[in-house]
């Protein structure tokens, strides 16, 4: 999930409403496993009425991003090495 944490660095390319793919890719994730992760209710996401279309907030999904626990890998969050 390290890699989902550059979410928000890459948005700025990604319109408001995202489809599979395009989460998918705005998250670094392979869209089966988006796929699985809105069937297990783990991740935000809208169906349309009959549920088979799936679409994403941009911006839901980067705070969502935010939100999950572990380090903060990516290269945004790198501090300054420190001189000895």
């Amino acid at each position: 999930m390290a890699a989902e944490r550059e979410a928000g660095a890459d948005a700025s390319g990604f319109p408001p409403i995202l489809t599979t793919a395009m989460a998918a890719e705005l998250l670094h994730v392979h869209v089966e496993y988006l796929r699985r992760m809105v069937r297990e209710n783990r991740i935000p996401a809208h169906r349309f009425p009959g549920g088979r279309e799936i679409r994403f907030h941009r911006d839901e999904l980067i705070e969502w991003v935010k939100a999950q626990p572990g380090d903060d890998r990516s290269p945004s969050a790198a501090k300054e090495p420190t001189e000895a």
